[in-house]
């Protein structure tokens, strides 16, 4: 491989990795694969450096190594064929070497961009190979928003099966996942950088090589990209939970990258749907994935998601409530109790968190809390006095316990 060519004419140990630091390959001489860690922290440079505008390649230090980062380009588009660069940014790949290239004289750089223009034609590669798997993806996408015969689903889906989970011996169960890259301003259209994007998170973790996301399936529609996931049939453990993705482990380990790739005017939002056993659930899962990526969405941070258990929830009624109407209403409940203990230092919001979070029991609370029961019945006293609600009173107690959580 033209890496080994790099550690056996040069003695440079060299890695590729994917935006989200997942290692694809290594030079032979490169010895032990890289931590995770260290690959996400060089993913992150390459993305914070190529959104800044840097020039490459890029330098970190790391432990007491300096790595120099070469942008991989793909081999049938020019830099300038984008017409921004929040459209390749979360999509390409990148070359690490274990070497300071700030002094390199321009032939050695000139042969290092050559290297990554033989790699970005393997990348090219994999990329045409991803075609049959995103048309099924799209196929099967459109018969399900059209409301076709669940027999026509399922038809498409025996055709995906064998190409997306081969060597399966029975029909498998399927998840839905969807994301959404978005932009401030609007400008760029999120819909192919997230199917990208998506492609590359759902991969396996622990696999390497270009090609280790052949059961992944993903189409893209306007700003939304949706995955089409196959599992193994057997999705119940035994306590009959399902198994299967989870939205926080899908993200675990590219947060930090795909924050840098995203700087402070993007936002990579996912949600994720329970398991479904036939073609029947396909329309519900997808419909449960958007709704999760939904929640997603009203939390804070460039990279979030939900998965289908956050939507039996009551916390999932929470963010779809208009801003101006939680601001009120949080004000009429709060604003009182949050003024007296500005002014007096009672403490009463925690008292009311910690009085509710113990279900109303008073010598729970007041054991919580390190009070006597009777300085517990003082300080509800005065929150039920400042509100003229009754803490007794089921009603009173949710008014307040969603208070608390939308302000």
């Amino acid at each position: 491989m033209v890496l080994d060519l790099l550690g056996s004419d040069l003695d440079l140990r060299a890695w590729v990795l994917s935006p989200t630091g997942r290692l694809i390959a290594g030079s032979k001489v490169a010895g032990p694969a890289l931590p995770a860690e260290t690959c996400a922290r060089l993913a992150a440079e390459h993305l914070a450096a190529t959104r800044t505008g840097r020039r490459g390649p890029h330098r970190i230090q790391l432990h007491g190594t300096t790595y120099s980062l070469f942008p991989v380009r793909s081999s049938g588009r020019s830099p300038q064929a984008a017409r921004d660069v929040r459209e390749t940014v979360l999509s390409g790949w990148l070359l690490a070497v274990e070497a300071d290239a700030g002094d390199w004289p321009g032939e050695r750089l000139d042969l290092l961009q050559g290297v990554t223009q033989l790699i970005a034609v393997e990348r090219d590669r994999r990329d045409a190979a991803r075609t049959v798997r995103r048309r099924l993806a799209q196929e099967v996408l459109e018969l399900v928003q059209t409301g076709a015969a669940p027999a026509e689903i399922a038809a498409r889906l025996r055709v995906a099966a064998p190409v997306l989970l081969p060597g399966l011996g029975a029909a498998p169960h399927w998840q839905v996942v969807v994301a959404r890259v978005e932009w401030d301003g609007n400008e760029v259209e999120g819909g192919p950088v997230a199917q990208s994007l998506l492609e590359e998170v759902l991969v396996d973790p622990l696999a390497t090589g270009p090609e280790p996301s052949d059961r992944i399936a993903v189409a893209h529609t306007g700003d939304e990209a949706i995955a089409l996931v196959p599992l193994p049939a057997v999705t119940t453990e035994h306590d009959g939970s399902e198994t299967g993705l989870l939205a926080d482990a899908l993200l675990q380990s590219v947060r930090e990258p795909l924050s840098a790739g995203l700087n402070d005017d993007g936002r990579l939002t996912l949600g994720v749907s329970a398991a479904v056993h036939s073609a029947e659930g396909l329309r519900g899962a997808l419909e449960e994935a958007r709704h999760a990526r939904r929640v997603a969405a009203a939390r804070t941070g460039r990279v979030c998601a939900a998965g289908h258990q956050e939507l039996a929830s009551h916390v999932l009624l929470l963010p779809f409530v208009p801003d101006d109407v939680r601001r009120a209403f949080t004000a009429r409940l709060l604003d009182p109790l949050t003024e007296y203990d500005r002014r007096h230092r009672a403490e009463l919001i925690p008292t009311l968190e910690a009085f509710l979070d113990c279900d109303g029991s008073w010598t729970r609370c007041a054991i919580r809390l390190h009070l006597h029961v009777n300085t517990l019945r003082y300080r509800v006293g005065r929150i039920e006095q400042l509100t003229g609600r009754d803490l007794s009173r089921l009603e009173d107690k949710l008014d307040f316990f969603l208070a608390l959580r939308m302000s």
